[in-house]
């Protein structure tokens, strides 16, 4: 077995569904002193963080990822227990293999090769690591970006070990995310009984056809490097359980992910037009998780996809499609922002795995970044 195997099976082995982090960071924070670097643990609320760096001089390239897991669902329909870290035919199996402790082992093997062959290397390398990535994120890199930036500490490349790959390793690379806006609509209206409607005020009815012209509505055409503004209810609560009760409000959750031919207030304006256009009696929470962002072609896209090249032998596409990630609290800096992991096929779900070749093979790549822009 290979170092990062036995790395990723070791952290595998600790069940850290999130915010527990169950002493991954610690075995981290290890391996990574014993490479020289300055480790510094950075704990809010029930949240477990660190920053790690080696070297005192710019440019600063950083590994970011997060320790945490989602829960794994009935453990009975596992192949393997979920937490044993089996490997099988080629294939390790566990919560977190592939989002993102694979990631993670990769990061940290990379390094130790590197700081090897290169013990006086430019710049400094560093990692940051959250076990808040999975949660609300609001106790995770967030706040060590808000560290960092109040001190002055500039990271100059990122790069997120998220799962960005599709079908095989390294086939895409994200160099950006959408935007993701929620919300919490309640619309009032008057219980009553069903049989006298003209003594109630459905709000079911009532808010049915804004609804629909909100599904139906196209709030962009993307651009060169995004898809289009998407628009999705994802939960309705009404009603008190009887059938023969006119609910007296209706709560409605929905999301947007918009590109950056969208702001948050045009949003917010053009819903709450259309619903005061409609008559409503209704209030909204708003809740924006993260902007767009977009990393140009540069020094950092650049070095990603040599190394790519130069590992796999074949070329890589860039894709700012997918969810959010904590790239979005570090983009704001300045940095520039990559994210580069395992296949994401099986990232969430029963029976989450990666090939063991594939661990071996991204950190490889990972090495090959840091050759490519920390050495002369």
């Amino acid at each position: 077995m290979s170092d990062t195997l036995d790395l990723a099976r070791d952290l595998i082995s600790r069940p850290s569904v999130t915010p527990d982090d169950k002493g991954c960071q610690d075995l981290l924070l290890g391996r990574l002193e014993a490479l020289g670097f300055r480790g510094e643990r950075l704990r809010f609320g029930e949240v477990s963080n660190f920053w790690a760096r080696r070297g005192n001089e710019g440019p600063v390239f950083c590994f970011a990822g997060h320790t945490d897991v989602v829960p794994t669902g009935p453990e009975a329909r596992w192949t393997h227990p979920p937490f044993d870290a089996v490997v099988a035919d080629g294939v390790l199996h566990g919560r977190g293999a592939a989002d993102m402790k694979g990631s993670i082992a990769c990061f940290i093997t990379a390094c130790e090769r590197f700081v090897r062959a290169h013990p006086e290397h430019k710049g400094s390398i560093a990692l940051l690591i959250t076990s808040d990535e999975e949660g609300p994120a609001t106790d995770g890199t967030v706040r060590v970006v808000e560290t960092l930036e109040e001190r002055g500490e500039k990271i100059d490349w990122c790069l997120v070990g998220e799962p960005s790959s599709n079908d095989r390793l390294g086939d895409v690379v994200k160099n950006g995310r959408r935007g993701s806006l929620g919300a919490v609509m309640t619309v009032s209206g008057v219980q009553g009984h069903v049989a006298y409607p003209h003594l109630a005020d459905n709000p079911i009815h009532r808010v049915a056809p804004a609804l629909a012209e909100l599904a139906s509505t196209e709030w962009d055409k993307g651009n060169d490097h995004f898809p289009p503004t998407t628009f999705q209810i994802s939960n309705i609560h009404s009603g008190t359980g009887a059938t023969n009760v006119i609910p007296g409000t209706i709560e409605v959750m929905f999301n947007f992910r918009f590109s950056t031919e969208q702001t948050e207030a045009s949003l917010r304006e053009k819903v709450e037009a259309l619903f005061d256009r409609h008559g409503l009696d209704y209030r909204i929470d708003w809740n924006l998780s993260g902007n767009p962002f977009l990393t140009p072609k540069g020094e950092l896209v650049a070095a990603t996809q040599a190394a790519i090249a130069g590992v796999t032998g074949y070329e890589t596409q860039l894709s700012t499609a997918g969810g959010t990630s904590d790239g979005r609290f570090i983009a704001p800096t300045g940095a520039q922002v990559l994210e580069l992991g395992p296949l994401n096929a099986t990232i969430h779900k029963i029976d989450e795995h990666v090939a063991v070749r594939d661990l071996d093979v991204l950190s490889e790549i990972y090495e090959g970044i840091l050759n490519r822009l920390l050495t002369d």
